[in-house]
C-alpha cells in the first residue's frame, strides 16, 4: 500500500539519477531503449540486461508507469488536469461549459488582487465556475476549512504555474500529436504523463537505502521517540530518545541535527524552552491526518472507456469531487504496480479520508471506518458492496502540514530555528511545507551539502520549491 500515492518524477536531474542508482529501471525487450524526459531535456536510457545489473535483486527495480488521474464529479469521470475533449464537454453540458468560459474570461480580465487566500488563487487561474465544479469540494475535504481560510501559499506550493490556459494548450498539443521535444520546455509537473515507480512501492526504495547505510557502517535506530533537545550556546548539545517498546532512554551528544519531525513537536522538546511567541506559533500550526482504508474487491463498476474485459478503471488515482460523501481520493494500486496486488484477479483500492486528530472520523473504530468506506464506494457507483472481499485501515497522524492557524506568523518561528547553528530542518513536516517527495529529498541533500561545506546559513534550503523557476530551469546538481 502506498500511503498518499508517490509518483517518482522530478525536475531535478540529481534526484532522477539518484533514484535510478538505488533502483535501476526494469528490463525492456532486447534492443529496446526508453526516453526519460524531464527538465528541458530528453535522455535516451539503454535498459541493462538482467545480468548487467551488478547482482541487484530482480525485484529491486523501477517500473515505468503511465499516469492517469481523473476527477469524479456528478458520477462522471473528467481528466485531470482538464483536457480539451468532446467527452468532457458532453459530460459538462453546453450551459456549464459556457459558464466556465465566461468566468475564466472574467478572471483573466478582472483577477482578484491581492490574492489573499486559496480561493482567490484558484479563481484567478481557473475561473469561478471551474473552481466550484472541480476544486472546491475536494480541497475543503483535504483541509477541513473553507478555501477562503487557507493561505494562497498552498496553491503556490502545489499548483504553481498550472492554469486553465496551460492545461488546454497541453491538451491541444496532445491532440495534434506534437513531438515530445516540442512539448518538454515549461511543462508543469502536474502535466507529466509517465513516471517511475518502485516495484513494491516507495518503502522498497527506502529499505534499500537503509541497507546501504548499515552496510557502510552507519546505524539506524528504529522505534525511537525523540522528545528532548538540549540547547546551549546557540547549538543543540544533547538529544534524548525513548524506545517506544522498552521505554529505555538514550542520550546522544550530536555534532549536527537534521530534523524532519513536525515543527511543533521539535519546539516543544527544546530546553530551555523557546520564547513564548515562538512556542505559541509552533503549537498553533495545524496538521491534517490521513486515514487510508484498503479495500479488496472482485471488480469495480464498468464505466465508458474502461478497457474491455478489465475489472477496474485504468486510473492511478481518482479525486472524489462529490460533496455527498466524505471520501476524498481513491487509489487503484493495481495500476501503480501489479506487484502490490496479491491476487491479480482482484482490485486493490486505497480510499483516502482526511481529518483532524481526535475528530469524529479519526475516532471511528476500524470496523466502522471500513463500513463507511464500503458504503460510500457503493453510494457513488464505483464498487458494489457485495463485491468487496476484505478491508483494512491505516491511520497517519500529521500527514499534511496546513496553511492556516498561526501559519501567517511562520517567519518568526523560522528565524528562531535557523538561528540554532547545528540544527537543520528538512522535509514536509520539518519545514511545515507541503513539498513533494523530491523537494523533501533536495532539502535534506542541501542540509548535508551545507554541513560538509561548513555553511550554517539555511536560506538555500528554504528556497527549494519556492520559485516557479525551480520547475522550469534545468538543475543538474
Amino acid at each position: 500500500m502506498d500511503l498518499g500515492g508517490h509518483r517518482f518524477f522530478s525536475r531535478s536531474d540529481w534526484v532522477m539519477d539518484w533514484w535510478q542508482q538505488i533502483m535501476p529501471l526494469e528490463d525492456l525487450p532486447p534492443g529496446e531503449s526508453l526516453t526519460v524526459s524531464y527538465q528541458n531535456q530528453h535522455r535516451r536510457v539503454q535498459i541493462p540486461a538482467a545480468a548487467a545489473h551488478g547482482g541487484v535483486e530482480r525485484e529491486l527495480v523501477m517500473l515505468v508507469r503511465d499516469r492517469l488521474s481523473r476527477i469524479y464529479f456528478g458520477r462522471r469521470l473528467y481528466d485531470y488536469p482538464v483536457r480539451l475533449s468532446l467527452a468532457a464537454i458532453r459530460n459538462l453540458g453546453p450551459l456549464r461549459c459556457l459558464k466556465i468560459s465566461a468566468s475564466y474570461a472574467r478572471a483573466a480580465v478582472f483577477p482578484r488582487l491581492p490574492e489573499k487566500n486559496l480561493e482567490d488563487f484558484l479563481v484567478n487561474r481557473f475561473g469561478t465556475e471551474l473552481y466550484q465544479t472541480f476544486f472546491r469540494s475536494y480541497t475543503e475535504k483535504v483541509w477541513g476549512v473553507p478555501c477562503t481560510e487557507i493561505s494562497s501559499a498552498w496553491g503556490a506550493q502545489r499548483i504553481k504555474s498550472l492554469s486553465l490556459a496551460k492545461t488546454l494548450l497541453h491538451a491541444l498539443r496532445q491532440r495534434l500529436r506534437m513531438p515530445a521535444s516540442a512539448q518538454a520546455s515549461g511543462t508543469p509537473t502536474s502535466l507529466v504523463e509517465r513516471f517511475l515507480y518502485p516495484r513494491l512501492g516507495p518503502g522498497q526504495l527506502w529499505e534499500a537505502v537503509a541497507a546501504q547505510v548499515v552496510e557502510l557502517g552507519g546505524e539506524i535506530r528504529l522505534s525511537q521517540r525523540v522528545d528532548a533537545l538540549e540547547l546551549a550556546g546557540g547549538r543543540i548539545t544533547g538529544v534524548t530518545a525513548q524506545d517506544v517498546h522498552s521505554g529505555a532512554r538514550t542520550r546522544l551528544s550530536p555534532d549536527w541535527v537534521i530534523s524532519s519531525m513536525a515543527l511543533n513537536d521539535l519546539i516543544a522538546g527544546i530546553n530551555p524552552p523557546a520564547p513564548p511567541a515562538v512556542n505559541r506559533i509552533a503549537q498553533g500550526l495545524p496538521y491534517r491526518c490521513l486515514i487510508t482504508v484498503g479495500v479488496v474487491a472482485r471488480r469495480m463498476k464498468s464505466r465508458p472507456g474502461q478497457p474491455a474485459g478489465s475489472n477496474r478503471l485504468p486510473d492511478n488515482w481518482v479525486y472524489i469531487q462529490e460533496p455527498d460523501v466524505k471520501l476524498g481520493r481513491l487509489q487503484i494500486f493495481n495500476n501503480w504496480s501489479p506487484a502490490l496486488v496479491a491476487d491479480p484477479d482482484t482490485v486493490w483500492l486505497g480510499l483516502e479520508y482526511f481529518c483532524d486528530e481526535g475528530d469524529g472520523i479519526w475516532q471511528l473504530s476500524d470496523a466502522d471506518m471500513q463500513a463507511l468506506a464500503i458504503r460510500e464506494l457503493d453510494q457513488i457507483d464505483l464498487v458494489a458492496a457485495h463485491e468487496v472481499l476484505a478491508a483494512t485501515v491505516i491511520r497517519v497522524p500529521k500527514a499534511y502540514p496546513a496553511y492556516f492557524g498561526t501559519f501567517a506568523e511562520f517567519a518568526e518561528l523560522r528565524r528562531y530555528v535557523d538561528a540554532i547553528e547545528n540544527l537543520f530542518v528538512v522535509g514536509r513536516n520539518g519545514m511545515h511545507r507541503y513539498n513533494n517527495q523530491d523537494h523533501s529529498m533536495l532539502t535534506a541533500k542541501a542540509a548535508v551539502d551545507n554541513i560538509i561545506g561548513g555553511i550554517t546559513d539555511k536560506s538555500n534550503i528554504w528556497q527549494i520549491n519556492v520559485d516557479d523557476d525551480y520547475h522550469e530551469v534545468r538543475s543538474s546538481d
